[in-house]
């Protein structure tokens, strides 16, 4: 124990909860931070744009199920990440972010640099603030971690000055509350029961299972559920891969009809937002059971008839245990769902199929669904073709999908790619692209081949942005249809010459062999598969 300076007293911090990546782009005012994370064993992972840093640390949360840290210099460095903590924000995802500031000496006299950060990132954050005493700097992480994951989980912004980084304080003397385990609460045992009742009653059940599931220390409740009942399970975002592809309970493509003929709907930890249309997609007689971490989003949009407040897990263990350990079997209910799903999934099996060139973008997304293994983790960034392979792709745990969630932001595939393959070293981490999204962080590519993390892009490439395009020329005509065409570029050339590796495709029998050769390659690749149209998507709603 001794005298260190601020940065090793982060790094000090950091280890002690857990941490074993810090992203980040360099600056002066945190490389002090550095310094400490070579002597703690931290390794510094850096981009080539600080929104990327951000979208790390949220990609090292999904995989591991603790914060991600990223730390970037004063200033614009930190306007950079706003993007990526808002969309951590909405996804419910903890992370902190670490900003750097000139010396407190001088603020507001005009130093590099500087800004009231503190302000700008409070309404994308949980908890925003500024360390001012080199003695504080681990009590703030230890209060960053808790506060990140507690109740809904979120990102934390902590601002630290240059002169607390470059002094010190002396470490034997620091407190430190430690890593904790995350409090998750359980359900009211009254409204436990009134559930219970509700299911053993209903004729026509279903359950959706939203992202929470992701933090719950009680994640194999769904399939404990699911394996005492039978009534369909519908799983949003981070919940996909709860249930195996071959459990007669799961179902894709039938949501919409479920729900609109439902007469008990449980709904777990997420939303009703644009994805659930508000509450209005459900049938307006069913009864509504809605289970959240966060106590205000009851009843938000639509009235629900039981609102507890609680662990999706948790609640799950406590209305199995409450049914006696055997849920409602409704096998006549079930079918009339299974005909809706079979029949969705027949439009689908032709184009699957297909061996027409250009491939079709199903085609190409069942190329890829063959070659996960089962720990492999897949990456959606972009619009149509990353939607179009989230219908196709089965995943189970401890495979993972992991899309940017509800704020639908572009760009972060990147980050989320290197996270996850440092995090799980051992999986193929594959990285769906749009070729819009592609053009956003496209240099990060530069980052993966130096430091040596090796992941697999698969470019849609049909020469747009078509999720928007497609409703544009709908609404005006081909000919007005402007900002929205791109052409049809080899980006695999841009990760050639980064050093990566290439393939450009446009047969369907071409794709499986491009993919092949990119995991065999063990560098970070870039399968450019020009696409055909189709009308899978056709008539969905982009905004």
């Amino acid at each position: 124990m001794a005298f260190v300076h601020g940065g090793r007293l982060v790094s000090q911090a950091l280890k002690r909860h857990g941490t074993t990546h810090l992203f980040t782009l360099c600056g002066g005012h945190i490389q002090a931070i550095y310094d400490g994370c070579l002597d703690d064993g931290i390794r510094v992972v850096d981009v080539r744009h600080e929104q990327t840093a951000g979208h790390a640390a949220d990609g090292y949360a999904r995989v591991t199920g603790r914060p991600g840290v990223c730390a970037v210099t004063a200033g614009p460095g930190v306007t950079d990440t706003v993007t990526a903590l808002a969309n951590a924000q909405r996804a419910g995802i903890p992370m902190i972010c670490i900003g750097g500031a000139g010396p407190v000496q001088y603020t507001d006299m005009g130093s590099l640099q500087d800004m009231d950060t503190v302000t700008l990132m409070r309404p994308v954050s949980k908890w925003a603030q500024r360390i001012t005493e080199a003695r504080r700097l681990g009590e703030y992480i230890d209060s960053a971690f808790r506060v990140a994951q507690a109740g809904v989980p979120g990102p934390v912004y902590l601002e630290m000055p240059l002169d607390l980084m470059m002094g010190g304080a002396d470490d034997k003397d620091l407190p430190a509350t430690g890593p904790m385990t995350p409090p998750r609460p359980g359900g009211d045992p009254d409204l436990i029961d009134q559930v219970a009742e509700l299911l053993k009653s209903a004729e026509r059940p279903m359950v959706i299972v939203g992202s929470q599931i992701r933090w719950s220390p009680r994640k194999e409740a769904v399939r404990e559920l699911s394996d005492a009942c039978e009534l369909p399970f519908f799983l949003n975002g981070m919940a996909r891969g709860a249930l195996p592809a071959s459990s007669p309970n799961l179902f894709t493509r039938s949501r919409k009809v479920a729900m609109a003929t439902a007469d008990v709907i449980l709904v777990l930890g997420t939303p009703f937002d644009f994805r659930l249309d508000y509450g209005r997609a459900f049938n307006p007689g069913a009864k509504i059971v809605q289970i959240d971490l966060d106590g205000a989003e009851m009843g938000k949009n639509r009235r629900v008839d039981v609102a507890i407040h609680g662990d999706s897990g948790i609640v799950l263990r406590q209305l199995l245990k409450a049914m006696g350990g055997a849920g409602p079997k409704r096998p006549e209910w079930l079918a009339q769902i299974r005909a809706a799903e079979d029949k969705s999934k027949a439009k689908m099996a032709g184009e699957i199929a297909s061996s027409a060139s250009p491939p079709n973008p199903l085609r190409v997304a069942s190329e890829l669904g063959k070659r996960l293994g089962e720990r492999d983790i897949v990456i959606g960034d972009g619009g149509d073709f990353v939607a179009t392979a989230a219908y196709v792709l089965s995943m189970e745990w401890p495979q993972i999908w992991m899309d940017p969630g509800p704020l639908g932001t572009l760009g972060v595939g990147p980050g989320y790619a290197m996270a996850a393959k440092l995090a799980r070293p051992e999986a193929n981490v594959f990285l769906v692209y749009g070729d819009g999204s592609f053009g956003l962080h496209a240099l990060e590519f530069e980052a993966m081949v130096r430091q040596d993390i090796p992941v697999i892009a698969l470019i849609g490439n049909d020469a747009g942005w078509t999720q928007i395009r497609r409703g544009q020329v709908d609404l005006y005509g081909k000919s007005r249809a402007v900002a929205t065409a791109l052409e049809h570029s080899r980006y695999e050339k841009v990760v050639e010459a980064m050093g990566g590796f290439g393939a450009f495709v446009d047969t369907a029998e071409g794709v499986g062999p491009a993919l092949d050769a990119a995991i065999a390659s063990g560098k970070p690749a870039c399968v450019n598969v020009q696409i055909a149209s189709s009308d899978f998507r056709k008539g969905a709603i982009s905004v």
